[in-house]
This record gives C-alpha cells, structure tokens and sequence, in this order.
C-alpha cells in the first residue's frame, strides 16, 4: 500500500473532474482541504460528500485535500475511493444509488451501427455522450487509459454505470487484455453492464475465461441481466481463430476488428486503401456470418475527413459488417447514414417482402418476382434490408399496410 493516495485529474485544462489526495494521520482528526471553483455553490455539498465517505471507511484521522475542478457527484465519490483505497486495504465499497434506467437489459441482435470509445479515466467526455446517440457509448479501461491509472478508472467506470444518464443507448465496457481485464470484471457486472469489449482476443479459451467470471458474479451479486460479449480480433492468429472464436460461447453478440493492432502485428501499416487487412475484415465477417452474429469493423482515425470517413463506412458495408467504432462524436451520423440502406435497396427490399408474403398467403412453396425466382436467402437479406430501413427512420413501421408510403 501507499502512503499518500492520489488519484484523479487537476489543471487548468481539466474539466468535470477532481484530485483527490488520502493520508492517514496518528492523531488530529478528520482534516478536509477544499480547493473548487464552485466552492460557493456546492462546497459544503462536497464536503459532506467526504465526511460520509471517511465514517463509511472507518477512517478517524487522516488528511483528505481535493482540488475539484467541476466534478459531479459520481466523480468526486470515484476518486475519494480510489485514493483512499491506495493506502488502506479495504473489501467495502462506497455504492451511489443506481439509476433504474441503468439496469435495463439489451438484446443480442439489437442495433449496433456505432459504438463511441470514451476514455474510461476522463469525465468530462462522458458527460453528455450520449445525447449524440451512438448506438452504444464504450467506457474504455484499455488503451484509452494509462497503465499508472487504471486502478483509479476502474472506480470511475464503475459509479458511471450506475450514475450516467447514458441516454438509453447501449452501456459498453472494453476491458484491458487478459488476464488483468478478469479483475475489471468486480466492477463492472455487479453494476449492469450491458456489452463487455474483449481486446486481443486470439482463442475460444479468452472467452471461457471472461465468462466463468461473469458467471461466478452473477451469482454473487444476483444480477439476472444477459451480458453479451464482443471479442476484438487484433492480430494474425486471432483472425487465423475467428471461427472458433465467434463460437465460443452463446453470449458473443458481435466481433471486432482492430486494425491498428492488426498490422502492426503483421508488419505493416494501415493504409485508405485497406488492402493490407482485406483478407484479416473478410475472414472476421465470414466467420460472424457463418456464427449468425454482427461483425463490427474498425475505427477511422481522421476525425476531420468526413467525405474519407463515408468512403471507408461504405466499403466497410460492402464487406458485409454490420457497424463501426468511432473515437468522436461527429462521426456517428456519417455512420449512420451510409451504413443505412439506400432508396433503391428499400425499393426492392419492400417487393422482396410482399411476394414473399403473397406466396405465403396463397401457399405456394416458392416465390417469385416477375421471372424470377427468390429463394430463402434473398427473402432474409429484404427482411434485414427493411429492418435497417426502419431503425434508421428510412421507413414506416407500418410500411407493410401502407407499402407506398
């Protein structure tokens, strides 16, 4: 253990966020030091917040200072634990009320277009993320935070789960590789975590292990909630198991690509073109497809080149994934829009649609349109067509009583 405890963020650039510094004393008291720029509004607030958490800890003397710098609730309850805990080893954990919002489930098909990366140990970018409405907003424990900082992000992470109004989208977490990314799990699946990210994942065996651990929580903690999975492939022999990997379990919803780490791995650099990674994307769709789960791509890292941003969605699209990450918000919409069916697909979609449903009423065992026949998959790819068409507000839910509108 240490003997002064520090975590969080300070500074003129730091926003929403707070330094909270823990140091036990042999005798004085309780003594709280309270820097704030909205010391006159919430001051005495924050430091109530500290008192309760110092009594919850069983702490009678120590010196607690914190700078804060605009952090809501959740935060500075975060970083107080965090450091605290740096010093004093302790199996209580101060808890916040969970939003009800917060424990609902999501589904294993749902929607997944866009996942927004947020760093897991940076406040201000979480605040409010979700009013851009990705399809799922990602707290990032893994490459987004520095390895001295982890420890610390795992608290914020955490009480963000349970606090954030995440704005109905879905609640993702990438945990760090394993096996450190086991130990992120204690603070992620009691708090009803939705999608857990699986960085590096190069074998079936990376899964087994994240879920016997998911599982022996559940239980623990009496969480009934589905936990879906979603392995990155992100090296050679990771792409070489897709398969076995997609399979590996009942609960992986999707896989990723991380193309960044791809070809480092393979000796060479990611280019627009995105030649070098072809086979690696067509491997990883084929084996989603095959396993009848998304394939989400990777992200694009230019976030001021939006024409070259709806180029790659569009080629991405025509690999066959089903979605992309993002590392900023102005790219959801691009997303959105051009992995959304077009006017001419939806057309066709619709025709697809209504003879198949014609044949079915007149109970014909094939259909067809014009001259030609459709057989089962064309049928499911015009189903899938207008399920997009209608999550993208493309098309009427009641499109099918009203087929010209």
């Amino acid at each position: 253990m240490e003997k002064l405890g520090i975590a969080g963020n300070h500074g003129n650039d730091v926003k929403s966020d707070c330094r909270s510094q823990f140091e036990l004393a042999k005798e004085g008291g309780l003594q709280i030091e309270l820097t704030s720029r909205v010391k006159a509004f919430y001051g005495n607030s924050i430091i109530k917040l500290a008192n309760e958490m110092l009594s919850f800890f069983d702490i009678k003397n120590a010196k607690l200072t914190i700078e804060d710098s605009g952090a809501v609730e959740f935060v500075l309850a975060a970083r107080i634990e965090a450091s605290i805990k740096k010093v004093i080893e302790t199996e209580k954990e101060f808890i916040l009320p969970i939003l009800i919002e917060n424990q609902n489930s999501s589904k294993k098909d749902q929607f997944r277009f866009s996942r927004l990366y947020l760093p897991g140990n940076s406040p201000k970018l979480m605040i409010n993320a979700g009013i851009h409405k990705p399809n799922g907003l990602i707290l990032d424990l893994e490459d987004a935070v520095a390895p001295v900082k982890k420890f610390e992000a795992r608290f914020l992470v955490r009480n963000a789960l349970r606090s954030l109004n995440f704005y109905g989208v879905e609640r993702m977490v990438r945990i760090n590789q394993i096996p450190l990314g086991l130990n992120d799990l204690d603070f992620l699946i009691p708090h009803y975590a939705n999608l857990i990210l699986v960085p590096k994942c190069e074998s079936a065996d990376c899964l087994h292990q994240v879920n016997i651990k998911i599982n022996e929580l559940k239980k623990q903690f009496g969480i009934n909630n589905d936990v879906w999975l979603m392995p990155i492939i992100e090296s050679a022999k990771g792409v070489m198991n897709a398969y076995e990997i997609v399979n590996a379990a009942d609960n992986v919803a999707a896989v990723a690509i991380g193309l960044e780490d791809y070809t480092a791995d393979i000796g060479t650099r990611r280019t627009a073109a995105g030649n070098e990674s072809f086979f690696a994307r067509s491997m990883v769709v084929t084996a989603a497809k095959a396993a009848g789960i998304q394939a989400i791509d990777s992200v694009f890292s230019d976030v001021s080149d939006m024409e070259a941003l709806a180029i790659n969605v569009r080629a991405s699209k025509g690999l066959g994934f089903d979605g992309m990450g993002c590392i900023h918000p102005r790219q959801i919409a691009v997303i959105h829009e051009n992995f959304a069916p077009e006017e001419a697909e939806i057309e066709k979609a619709k025709k697809i649609v209504l003879a198949f449903r014609d044949a079915n009423d007149k109970g014909l065992g094939v259909v067809s349109l014009g001259t030609k026949m459709i057989d089962a998959p064309v049928v499911k790819r015009a189903q899938n067509t207008i399920t997009l068409a209608i999550n993208t507000g493309k098309l009427s839910k009641d499109w099918i009583n009203n087929p010209n509108d």
